[in-house]
Formats: structure tokens, sequence, C-alpha cells
């Protein structure tokens, strides 16, 4: 979760798993949660401590939330009394955590006598809490991670000729497993953000002095065929807050510039394909959104998909900050809370986390 001077200013992945944590309480459980918090590398950082999630949950619960000093505290240690629920201070703190070190999985087993994952946005990670712990102890996924599960196999299993994926953000080795993968299922991908950029050079684009990922050309000129791209887009001399945009057909980069928003037209094309959609996936923005002057592409891509008729489904991260900052988060049908964890899912490949709770 995102912090601002200790205080959580998106709570989205707590509430989350609040059903979860509820549905146990309600049916006699003493649960104690675990999670991490940044990248602490195997160290205690004080700023990364898990003491104000247990605030915001112990808010959304109504109830006490014992913070604990140690990712691994013995059972006596915890002192917790019935009513309360326990939170283990940023398992990232300990290199067994990242390491999928055994002992440190045996560590928090010792704690409980049954294990549920609901994190989601964790199981794509082989870490201790994820893999290990799940052979230790008795296991089950929880409310959410069942829902993200279902949800991202009907897309999968997609057949309708009306399944439009839409793909943004700035990296084309994140998503380019997510194109090879659906590019038989969907009727249209389309492509914004700056790794539009990247497939518009590799297809002979200049793009001036936009970003792009030259080591990537070859992968990307292969899906060229199966991918709509922009056809204008929003420059600017300067990467700055300030910077002014200018609208200019693709093929007409002025040099020195930088596409930093898709264009007006290519806004148009996006939505009418958005319309006819029966199922949508957005995974990333397709512009510099957090900055006004370039915000008008995500902004309208993403109210195009929250007045679509079809099913939709929003990957988390950047995709998920955009629809709290239009105020569109409860307009879509699937926020994912795992925005790494859904690309990999539906790009094939087999989740860690899964794995360990299927085979136990």
């Amino acid at each position: 979760v995102p912090l601002d001077d200790q205080r959580v200013t998106d709570d989205m992945r707590i509430r989350a798993s609040v059903p979860t944590i509820k549905a146990l309480l309600e049916r006699g459980a003493q649960v104690i949660c675990c999670s991490h918090l940044g990248r602490p590398k195997g160290k205690v950082v004080p700023s990364l401590s898990m003491a104000p999630v247990g605030r915001e949950l112990a808010t959304l619960l109504e109830r006490r939330v014992r913070v604990t000093d140690s990712p691994t505290p013995t059972f006596s240690d915890l002192d917790m009394e019935p009513d309360e629920v326990g939170l283990l201070e940023n398992l990232r703190f300990d290199p067994g955590e990242e390491g999928n070190d055994a002992e440190f999985a045996a560590r928090l087993a010792a704690l409980a006598d049954v294990y549920v994952c609901d994190a989601f946005g964790a199981v794509h990670r082989a870490h201790a809490s994820v893999v290990s712990l799940p052979g230790l102890l008795p296991s089950g996924a929880g409310l959410l991670l069942q829902r993200e599960v279902e949800v991202l196999e009907r897309l999968v299993a997609q057949t309708s000729d009306a399944f439009v994926v839409i793909l943004g953000g700035a990296k084309v080795q994140d998503k380019i497993g997510l194109v090879n993968n659906l590019a038989d299922k969907a009727s249209s991908i389309l492509i914004g953000g700056a790794m539009a950029n990247t497939f518009l050079a590799a297809g002979g684009t200049d793009m001036a002095a936009s970003k792009v990922e030259e080591d990537r050309f070859e992968q990307v000129r292969e899906t060229l065929d199966r991918v709509t791209l922009p056809v204008d887009v929003v420059v600017a001399d300067r990467f700055e807050k300030s910077a002014l945009g200018t609208v200019v057909d693709v093929e007409n980069l002025p040099s020195g510039t930088m596409a930093l928003d898709i264009g007006p037209e290519t806004i148009s094309r996006f939505t009418r394909e958005i319309a006819k959609a029966k199922t949508i996936f957005w995974n990333g923005p397709m512009g510099v959104f957090e900055w006004m002057e370039f915000s008008a592409g995500t902004k309208q891509i993403a109210e195009a998909v929250a007045d679509a008729h079809g099913f939709t489904v929003v990957g988390g991260g950047d995709s998920a900050a955009a629809l709290s900052a239009f105020g569109l988060t409860e307009r879509v049908d699937h926020l994912s809370t795992g925005g790494g964890a859904s690309l990999e899912f539906l790009e094939g490949k087999l989740l860690p986390g899964l794995v360990a709770l299927a085979e136990n």
C-alpha cells in the first residue's frame, strides 16, 4: 500500500482481504495476518513497518490489531486476546522471506494450525510465506484469491469475438508475453502509453526523443500485425509536469519531442472498440496521467471501460491508481489486487503460490 508520512493513502488491497478475515473470525478462528511492505531487502527499515497497515486494518475490522515486533515471534510473545487480530511485522525484514528459507517458513508455521493464502498480489513470488508455508500446514485459498483466479480463468478461456485487451504503461518486456498469449483470443489488442512508442519505432516510425526499448524490437515486430497502435499522440519537448502538450500525427513527431499521451483520434478509435466489447481487460495507463496536460488519454479510456456494457477487468498498479484518481473504481466488474500476478497468469505462466496451494 502507498504511504504518506506513515499514513495509508490507498487501502484497496487491505479492504480486499477483509471479507476473508471476517469469515474466519465469524467461524471462531483466531487470525494472525502476515504480509510485506516495500523492499527492505532483509533488513529492518522502520519506515516500512506494518504499523500503519495495522491501524488501517483495525479501523476496517472494528477491533484491535496487535502488530508484532518481529516477523517471526513465538506464539506466547504475541500475547493475543481472543477478540484480537495479530499482524506480523514486515516479513521482508527477514532475509528468509524472499530467500524462501525453510527455517523461516517453519517459524511462521509454528504460529498457526491452518494457512489461508489471500495474497493474490504475491502468488507470482517464490517466497517463504507464499510457497513453503502451504507445505507445512493444512492450506486453502481465501475469498479474494479465489475470486481473482476465477476472473482470470474466465479471460484465459475467452472465445468471444468481442474480447478487447487494452495495454499501456512503460515497459514492453512486462507485457509482450501477454500479447502473444492472448493474440488468438482477443478481437482487438489496443496499445498505448510508452510501450506504444517501442511498437511504433519497431515498425519504422521515427519517434524522435520518445522513450523506446530498442532491445525489444525483434520481439515486437513479430506481433505488429496483431495489435492496434496510436495514430496520433500528445508530445512535449521535455519530460516535466509544466511542459505543454501538442497533438501530432505519429508520422510527424517534431525533432526533440517525446510522446507522453495518446491523441484524440486514437482515443476515438480505441473507445469505439471498447464500446463494442463483450469482455475487456485493461492494464497500464495511456500516458503520464499523473500530469493534467497528459491525462486525457488515460482518463477517457478509463471512462470508456467504466461505461462499457461488457464484463470489465482492470489490472492492478497504475491502472487501479488511474481509476481511483478519476473516481471510477466502483464502475468496473473486477479490479485486480495484483498487477504483476495478473499479467503472468494471463501469459500462461504457472504462479508459484497457486502451484503450492494445489500441491497441498
